[in-house]
């Protein structure tokens, strides 16, 4: 078995991917802090063709080197904006009829594992703060809240690899785009 070169791996132009039909996936990135995570999110989205990132409250924008970093371009493939007010992002979602769905350890929580994602359905996946999580207005007015299943000491996730395992997840298990 042999590594893949990069110009064996068919990637898409900035344009193509601009072009292509995106995964019904909307990322809500509520008070992010580090840049870094946000870097990582906007090039996990690129990865599996994440429709828009809503970067809200203090959460950081590109155009910033320490983003750039983990993004590496994925901040011109993957459309985004920023909101002062995540819970004004969720209802306007919600007008959408996007159904939103915040990552979180709640009460009555479905884990992942169980989520079954409706076809033709628009999702709006919730991460919150590396301290704070997600605020508890946002996941009062969440449509549902999804838990990642844990079993260590820890029973904490980094914001970036959360994003990486329910976007994957959600985007496997919608069968979109998938070669």
């Amino acid at each position: 078995m042999r590594k893949l070169k990069n110009n064996e791996l068919d990637r898409l132009s900035i344009k193509a991917f601009k072009d292509i039909e995106k995964t019904p996936i909307i990322i809500v990135l509520d008070n992010i802090r580090s840049l870094n995570n946000i870097g990582s999110v906007f090039r996990t989205s690129d990865a599996f063709l994440v429709e828009k990132i809503y970067l809200c409250g203090i959460t950081a924008t590109p155009p910033h080197k320490d983003i750039h970093k983990t993004a590496l371009g994925s901040t011109d493939t993957v459309d985004w904006e920023h909101a002062e007010n995540t819970l004004d992002v969720i209802e306007k979602l919600k007008t959408e009829n996007v159904k939103i769905c915040a990552i979180e350890q709640a009460e009555n929580a479905t884990m992942l594992n169980t989520f079954k994602p409706r076809p033709n359905s628009k999702y709006a996946l919730v991460f919150g703060n590396e301290v704070k999580g997600v605020a508890q207005d946002v996941v009062s007015a969440s449509d549902t809240v999804i838990e990642i299943p844990q079993f260590g000491t820890k029973h904490s996730l980094n914001i970036s690899v959360s994003c990486g395992v329910v976007v994957w997840d959600v985007f496997s298990k919608l069968s979109t785009n998938l070669k």
